[in-house]
């Protein structure tokens, strides 16, 4: 395959971006929807390929014998010189009137398109006059792999603006500039070599509204076909190349594990190219993982995994773009607020208390409780400050007014600890006749990193003999012995979280009415929210060890292990389960969220999938 093949080598070639800045890729006529069907179906397909393909190729999609190489790029030439000369031949609807398919046998399709076009082969061109590729061709093609043909742009990236903003830093790929209207109307130089084009599987004649899977065609860039030009311009099926970008981000992680990094280095440059043609969710969870997948090749390794200020601070535009932060905040407290009943001096012990932001809504619910509210402790613990800050005070300052506002006695203290397992139960100042609650969100995961530390943990929580203990984790399974079992499970998860942050961003989640609708995120929040999960995604990717904090395990496996600390599971009720309902309703119209209870536990999902879990524990 002597032009087709060197191209897609030298299209390989390219290096991964590493630089910062922002971008904006190609569009496409694929779109996610709420759902997430679509992707898992694309998960469960599998690459067949059969002896003696070449191996970059297959990978790709395509089906190609080495021993057919040679006859395959005579003919994919031939078949670009009759595509050269349409007008004259006669054969003008193929680069007029037709969308070509990215075929999968590469081979039968020449075989059957050269037949159709010229049945008798008489004016098939000698593959002898046919030029051999130089360099320069090959920077053409370089380019015209990237989305121009020619000065045509076949790609329009106008409608995907906010998706690109939402990418930042190293995720991002190079901006394709588009030509002004006077230079795509040029005809093409004669000098210049024909841009390769995919070659098609079938055709299919478009009406003049509708373009490929019935979307307008002003999704696809209109493309301008000069008078004394006959290039022919093929439409990419971008469904198809969301298939092949699932494969190949497969493939590429499968080769990691194989420790076949060259092949791999392959895999990854080409996951760039394929994602351009995607929208929306999908665009951005391949650009993540692929930096990952890179990060994990290169062994370019995040500088600091434990940066707890900068992911707070993601955190807190997180919890204002969607409601998973909100759920677990008010189930959680339900659960404490009703443990916490005709109990008149009660003690909180937060194990993540960050900005505070869980504790007002408990404070304003004790408030009003009949016969008044009891006195409230909160113990609250944090990371140390990088910047000399006392940050733990300021919480407590911030909550002590709150508390004074609305006649609630209130006193607090801050922890400072590198880790929940440098704790000791003797910290605490346990007083007599004071009811205690544990709390931990999104904490306990990140102690599975270092052995033995959760079991220490616990066994500290149960010389604090509290009232209750509540955990909210996310549900997933990112911390089995084997990567490729990591990689495929959060490739479904995060593709699930960033579809919903779709949903969010673009307000097509309902609207509540009197503005607590999901659609009044600002566009800062969705940015920072994307990038919060993008660093959990390179953690799990991309890092090893005790680096690899984020370790997500499922409610199935956290019950056995609190089972097995001498915990019990308390049951959260329906009525926290219709009042969780209805605060997704008042976020989000209630429309793609989901709150399903699993044996007395309450999941957050989107659609089919359950993304968090809140459970409730006590001494058995």
């Amino acid at each position: 395959m002597k032009r087709d093949h060197t191209k897609t080598q030298a299209a390989a070639q390219e290096s991964f971006p590493g630089g910062g800045g922002s971008s904006t890729a190609s569009g496409s006529c694929y779109t996610m929807g709420s759902s997430t069907s679509g992707m898992a179906k694309m998960w469960k397909d599998t690459v067949k390929q059969d002896a003696g393909d070449d191996e970059l190729l297959a990978l790709l999609g395509y089906k190609v014998k080495a021993s057919d190489m040679p006859e395959v790029a005579q003919k994919i030439e031939q078949l670009e010189e009759f595509m050269g000369n349409v007008q004259q031949d006669g054969f003008s609807h193929l680069a007029s009137d037709t969308v070509h398919y990215n075929p999968s046998d590469l081979y039968s399709w020449l075989e059957s398109m050269i037949s159709e076009i010229n049945p008798d082969g008489s004016s098939l061109p000698d593959s002898s006059t046919i030029t051999s590729l130089d360099n320069s061709s090959s920077t053409n093609t370089s380019q015209n792999n990237r989305g121009l043909s020619n000065g045509v742009l076949v790609f329009d990236d106008s409608s995907f603006d906010s998706d690109l903003t939402a990418i930042p830093g190293n995720a991002v790929y190079p901006q394709i500039q588009r030509s002004p209207p006077s230079t795509r109307l040029q005809p093409p130089s004669s000098s210049a070599q024909p841009p390769v084009v995919q070659p098609p599987n079938k055709r299919m004649k478009p009406n003049s509204q509708m373009g490929v899977f019935g979307i307008p065609n002003e999704s696809v860039l209109p493309i301008s076909r000069p008078v004394d030009s006959t290039r022919p311009v093929v439409l990419v099926d971008s469904q198809e190349n969301g298939i092949r970008l699932v494969h190949t981000l497969m493939a590429c992680a499968e080769a990691i594990q194989q420790e076949n990094l060259k092949v791999a280095e392959a895999l990854v440059k080409q996951i760039r190219f394929l994602a351009v043609s995607q929208a929306g969710a999908m665009r951005k969870v391949a650009t993540y993982f692929a930096e990952a997948l890179a990060r994990r090749i290169y062994r370019l390794y995040p500088t600091n995994p434990h940066d707890s200020a900068s992911t707070d601070l993601l955190q807190m535009h997180f919890y204002e773009t969607c409601p998973y932060l909100k759920f677990a905040h008010f189930t959680a407290n339900q659960a404490i607020l009703e443990a916490f009943a005709n109990k008149n001096r009660v003690h909180v012990i937060d194990f993540s208390i960050k900005q505070g932001l869980q504790w007002p809504a408990l404070l304003q619910a004790l408030a009003l409780r009949p016969g008044g509210p009891p006195s409230f402790r909160l113990t609250g613990i944090g990371p140390p400050s990088h910047d000399n800050t006392d940050h733990l005070q300021e919480v407590g300052w911030k909550l002590a007014q709150l508390a004074e506002t609305i006649n609630v006695e209130f006193e607090y203290r801050g922890f400072v600890a590198n880790s929940l397992a440098d704790l000791d139960a003797s910290m605490f100042d346990i007083r007599e006749g004071e009811t205690v609650a544990v709390n931990s969100i999104f904490e306990l995961h990140q102690l599975l990193a270092r052995q033995g530390a959760i079991d220490k943990v616990l066994s500290v929580v149960k010389e604090l003999k509290p009232e209750i203990m509540t955990v909210v984790e996310q549900e997933a399974n990112h911390n089995g012995p084997v990567f490729m079992d990591r990689f495929n499970e959060s490739l479904h998860y995060y593709s699930t979280l960033f579809d919903s942050l779709e949903g969010c961003g673009n307000g097509g989640a309902g609207g509540g009415e009197g503005g607590a609708s999901c659609g009044s995120p600002t566009d800062q929040d969705k940015v920072m929210s994307e990038l919060y999960l993008g660093r959990q995604i390179c953690n799990v990717v991309a890092c090893e060890g005790v680096d690899r904090v984020e370790r997500h395990e499922t409610l199935t496996q956290w019950k056995t292990r609190f089972n097995s600390a001498g915990f019990a599971a308390v049951h959260l009720g329906s009525n926290a389960f219709k009042q969780a309902s209805m605060l997704l309703a008042l976020f989000a119209g209630g429309d793609g969220y989901r709150v399903e209870e699993n044996n007395g536990c309450l999941m957050l999902g989107w659609h089919t999938r359950p993304l968090i879990a809140t459970s409730a524990w006590k001494l058995g």
